[in-house]
């Protein structure tokens, strides 16, 4: 016997399940989430976030201690009651500090010179450049050199918040935790000079900085190699004068430093021979080390933080790089389809082009339906009023709608109902050719309708024995909803223009279930339809191929289908779609290494197929991605004009088709809009259908709501139950 409690506990098991997310929702998510954060870390370590390049442009200095004024290049502000010292570096003492570093080019090779001349310097280095470089702050410390901070970002902190110039210290003191394990007391801000140079503005700053336990090192010698005056200047501006002690600063970042290394080559056995030595500037002061050792918590959080960073490089580099694979493939593929549809289109439509002698012999259409009651009748109607001999054969798939007894309440000649428990659309067409008469099996959704021609054109090239199939072309009927002309650019472009080069280069990947034709002995041959794949008519295809049949295309066999007019619709459509679609190749993967026909298509068409419909779908979102980001932190100008420029390249490639097919380009407004968001949909299904493959996840049928709206051109309109205002809104 139940009792409430345990139907209360039942009840909240079952609710727990209903809002746990599937694996297949979840990783999608958690991809762009971490790609996401990888890509924020790549552009704050580049400085291209948070970055103010704000300069502070010179102010009063009476708030300023005359001592400071006139002091030493050494600031020590760290007392809480006394004044602020300043210090200098003894005679024949020089502290070679470089700033903005390390860089993997120059740094090297001014630790080599100092290595050489057995000379010791400080690096101020810049939390976004150490991050990505903490191999060469190691060195440093290895080999005896000071390390100090420089802020994370380079800011000017006059301008800054007492909270920004806390983080741009600890962060600082994060990388150099990571990257060798020590954290440093030595401070010189950015844009600083001489202590005389110091302002009402930075003295604060100053006086902060040393509230947190910091030396601010400023100089009082600038070789202004920053701006290359040559290695002679260099050398001149860097030497101290009457055998004074000096805190010398250059550069081993920021630009082309070979002028600042030739001019060490020079400096440091000049001034070595006149008894100066290079040392740390604590060693020069007499002072204990400015090096403290990390350990426990922070030294993880920094050596995380800076694995975190090279993960963030590594990863924005695979994207940069599957952004130019994307780059090529999108070109290469609209390349092909403008120059191969030219040319397919060139060929078909000569007055003197035919397929052999016209093929009139009746030919069965097989409409498998499940539930199809909104759209049965007007298909059935259509096939009727085709202007060639047509067998219908209707194979209800076990519907509980009626969508069978409507076809046989309608007593339409040459038009029967087959009625079998519900098995899949891949079983009943196989009933289908089992109950067919005739030589050639015409197939169609039960959602789609024919042009009274469309039967007539799609048998055509029959003529040829060597055609084992044809595809059609297939149109969206419902377009006048934004989703519906989303998709009716996608049919046009991406799927008709596509046909036209696959028929040039015999790679068709897929005759389209809404409109195709095959002749029955191929598919005999090839053992009908197979039950293996959930896009059984790319399957069918991919078959026919490697047993050596052509596939070819028939542009104006016109069928108009009944496109999902909800987000959820297309996701379930797509979703069978792209995971049938990775189901096949993987299935027809031996073609690959196969002889023949099947080699051919192995090492041809499965490439094709999988970069452009598997690879270049799933890598075009980059596209998107980098607009987003350049949009926001920049280049803004270069971004929008990249963009536009591969939007041009598209509307240039769908203006084609749409001209090919000869469909008003009215349609093609919402092509940006669909660029932007359709294209992410897409790309999200494609993403699903990966992990669903990945994880030996299984995907059933799903079944699509009708509305029965559509209607081949120029036809009657029938009477459908209900009214327009029955139809579902798009969502």
């Amino acid at each position: 016997m139940t009792t409430p409690v345990t139907r209360g506990r039942h009840n909240r098991k079952k609710q727990a399940r209903r809002r746990r997310l599937p694996m297949r929702y979840l990783l999608p998510f958690l991809l762009l989430v971490a790609l996401l954060a990888m890509l924020m870390l790549r552009g704050y370590v580049h400085s291209e976030i948070l970055a103010d390049h704000r300069i502070q442009p010179p102010a009063a200095t009476d708030q300023v201690p005359q001592q400071v004024l006139e002091g030493g290049p050494v600031i020590d502000a760290r007392s809480a009651t006394g004044p602020a010292k300043t210090l200098r570096i003894p005679d024949h003492r020089i502290v070679l500090t470089f700033d903005d570093g390390p860089d993997p080019v120059w740094t090297p090779r001014v630790l080599d010179k100092l290595k050489e001349y057995d000379a010791h310097a400080v690096f101020f280095v810049t939390g976004t450049m150490a991050s990505r470089y903490p191999e060469l702050v190691k060195r440093m410390v290895d080999e005896g050199h000071e390390v100090g901070l420089h802020t994370f970002n380079h800011p000017d902190l006059s301008y800054q918040s007492d909270a920004r110039i806390d983080w741009e210290l600890s962060q600082n003191q994060l990388v150099l935790a990571g990257a060798a394990g020590i954290r440093t007391s030595l401070f010189r801000p950015p844009y600083s000079s001489f202590a005389d140079a110091m302002d009402d503005k930075s003295w604060p700053v100053t006086q902060y900085i040393g509230s947190r336990g910091y030396l601010t090192v400023v100089n009082n010698t600038d070789s202004e190699d920053w701006k290359r005056p040559g290695v002679r200047t260099i050398v001149k501006n860097a030497t101290p004068k009457h055998g004074r002690g000096a805190i010398v600063l250059m550069h081993d970042s920021g630009g082309d430093r070979s002028q600042s290394v030739a001019a060490l080559n020079r400096f440091l056995p000049t001034m070595q021979d006149e008894g100066y030595k290079f040392t740390n500037l604590t060693t020069a002061l007499g002072a204990p080390s400015a090096h403290t050792p990390v350990t426990g918590l922070a030294l993880w959080k920094g050596k995380a933080f800076v694995h975190a960073v090279a993960v963030s490089e590594h990863i924005t580099g695979v994207m940069a790089a599957g952004l130019a694979v994307i780059g090529v493939l999108v070109i290469t593929r609209f390349g092909l389809m403008l120059l191969l549809s030219f040319v397919h289109a060139r060929r078909v439509r000569k007055r003197d082009f035919g397929w052999g002698e016209p093929v009139t012999r009746p030919v069965t259409v097989l409409v498998p339906a499940y539930n199809e009651r909104e759209c049965i009748a007007n298909t059935v109607r259509s096939l009727v009023a085709s202007d060639y001999p047509v067998e219908v054969i209707v194979i209800d798939d076990g519907s509980s709608d009626g969508t069978a007894n409507i076809v046989e309440a309608m007593r339409l000649p040459n038009v029967r109902v087959v009625r079998q428990r519900n098995a899949g659309k891949p079983a009943a067409l196989n009933n289908g050719i089992a109950h067919a008469r005739h030589d050639i099996i015409v197939m169609m959704d039960g959602d789609t309708v024919f042009e009274p021609a469309t039967v007539r054109e799609l048998v055509q090239p029959f003529a040829d024995p060597r055609v084992g199939a044809v595809a059609g072309n297939a149109k969206v009927g419902n377009r006048d909803s934004m989703i519906g002309a989303w998709q009716h650019i996608e049919y046009v472009m991406g799927f008709n223009l596509d046909r036209r080069m696959y028929d040039l280069l015999r790679c068709m990947p897929t005759i389209p279930g809404a409109v195709g034709a095959f002749r029955r002995d191929a598919l005999d041959r090839i053992g009908g339809m197979s039950e293996d794949t959930l896009a059984e008519d790319t399957d069918v295809t991919m078959a026919l191929h490697r047993d050596g049949w052509r596939v070819v295309y028939a542009e104006n066999a016109r069928a108009w289908t009944e496109a999902p007019e909800s987000v959820q619709q297309l996701w379930s459509q797509r979703y069978r779609w792209s995971y049938g679609t990775m189901q096949a190749i993987w299935k027809h993967r031996r073609a690959v290494v196969e002889r023949g026909p099947s080699g051919r298509f192995g090492r041809v068409g499965l490439p094709f197929v999988a970069l452009f419909m598997v690879v270049a779908p799933l890598l075009a979102p980059l596209i998107d991605v980098f607009l987003l980001y350049g949009l926001v932190f920049g280049p803004t100008q270069k971004t929008v004009v990249a963009w536009l420029g591969v939007l041009a390249v598209q509307a240039v490639c769908a203006a084609y088709a749409f001209r090919l097919d000869r469909e008003r380009m009215t349609y093609l407004i919402s092509l940006p809009l669909q660029q932007i968001l359709y294209r992410q949909l897409m790309y999200v299904v494609l993403l699903q259908s990966w992990i669903t493959a990945l994880t030996g996840g299984r995907l059933r049928w799903q079944k699509l709501r009708r509305t029965g709206a559509v209607e081949a051109p120029g036809s009657m309109p029938s009477q459908r139950r209900g009214s327009s205002n029955d139809r579902r809104p798009v969502a």
